[in-house]
């Protein structure tokens, strides 16, 4: 890595240690705890056998904490035009995304993203499409909550109106004094950051038939179509388990059982401008972080739980159906056949060579598509733990 890059990295680095500071000490009253404390052990609400999702040190999780979260979640006094929230581009049904080609924030600006789900993102290693530095809940509140470029709540520079409005409810008093009652004064920026990351790290789905069927022994829980679906799925014949492998679907994950977290990010071939591996100028994945050729169009693998619910598809919404996402694998990479982002995918010289094509017939597209679909958590969707408190 070269000087410069090394001077990018850096300098977003001391951004995010900025930020936190001014979290955890500029805006928390001079006597406040550092960490907080649980009162009561926490019961994670997840099957036998699954894994815990891994806890900041200075962020037990209690259900206090947790209950506060989900209030701060929905709360559209955290937005510039009060009539924005978390939940606005985290919608429960749609599996916590919202529906969208990208993200809209709430001065109407659109985002060069697509919002990513929230399901079971307690065992995610890194937390955005593409930025390998956003590894905790709790530090990457801060950019939808301050964030400019682009705007999401659109806070920046109103810290002081947050405390302000947050203080003077009798509901959030009694909450924030509960969660955090080792505190004398538990109303600050760093614990409304921890109570809505704790809140996220509950959002846990392993109820799909799939689950039933694989974890727990429930042979009718999914279709025969689906279980060959689920062989193809996970061939070398497609190799789609290489990038969406594990208990979530993805190969960058973390939990209590790995011994290490696994961070990952490929090129798929989605773009090939000038048939030299470019990606959109404001969509080049790594590379916009590294400044790394070798970076350019890689992004995340995301959890597939809950796929079918989360269309539009890839980190930027590009594409509409689970259907034409397969044909994009099929073919090893898209074709875009004019306009200023045209190029032929599955030639771009970056892309993973995991992603090479492959053949299915109309029954296999069927089986692939129905393996899919049997990931989709009813219970998770419908869970009023995850819930607006607020609604009637």
């Amino acid at each position: 890595m070269n000087k410069k890059q090394l001077l990018s990295l850096s300098a977003i680095a001391l951004i995010s240690c900025l930020l936190a500071i001014r979290l955890s000490a500029a805006l928390s009253p001079p006597n406040s705890s550092l960490a907080a404390v649980p009162q009561s052990t926490y019961n994670w609400e997840i099957p036998a056998g699954i894994p815990k999702p891994i806890v900041p040190a200075d962020n037990p999780m209690s259900r206090e904490k947790v209950e506060l979260g989900r209030h701060l979640f929905y709360e559209k006094r955290l937005s510039v035009t009060g009539q924005f929230a978390c939940a606005s581009c985290h919608i429960q049904t749609k599996a916590f995304t919202d529906g969208k080609t990208v993200g809209v924030g709430a001065t109407g600006e659109k985002h060069p993203r697509n919002s990513m789900s929230l399901t079971n993102i307690a065992y995610n290693s890194v937390l955005t499409w593409a930025n390998p530095l956003q590894n905790k809940l709790e530090s990457q509140l801060l950019v939808p909550l301050f964030g400019e470029h682009p705007i999401e709540l659109g806070m920046a520079g109103k810290e002081q109106e947050i405390l302000t409005m947050l203080r003077s409810d009798l509901q959030y008093q009694k909450m924030f004094a509960s969660a955090f009652d080792r505190e004398p004064n538990p109303i600050n920026l760093s614990n409304l950051a921890k109570a809505i990351a704790s809140f996220e790290r509950t959002l846990i789905s392993f109820t799909s038939p799939y689950d039933r069927y694989r974890y727990g022994g429930e042979e009718r829980a999914i279709s025969d179509s689906a279980k060959r679906g689920e062989a193809l799925f996970h061939s070398e014949r497609l190799e789609c388990f290489h990038c969406h492998g594990g208990l979530n679907f993805s190969d960058s994950i973390m939990h209590d059982r790995l011994a290490f977290q696994e961070i990952a990010f490929h090129n798929t071939g989605l773009y090939n401008i000038n048939g030299k591996g470019g990606y959109p100028p404001r969509n080049t994945g790594v590379y916009e972080i590294t400044g790394e050729a070798s970076d350019m169009g890689k992004f995340k693998a995301p959890t597939l739980r809950n796929i079918a619910l989360t269309a539009p598809y890839m980190h930027d919404g590009s594409i509409k159906t689970l259907a034409e996402v397969i044909g994009h694998y099929k073919a090893g990479g898209r074709t875009i056949k004019k306009g200023e982002f045209a190029g032929e995918g599955s030639k771009n010289p970056l892309k993973s060579s995991f992603v090479s094509g492959f053949k299915l017939t109309v029954q296999e597209q069927r089986d692939l598509l129905a393996f899919l679909r049997s990931l989709t958590d009813e219970d998770f969707i419908k869970n009023p733990a995850f819930s607006d408190p607020n609604a009637n």
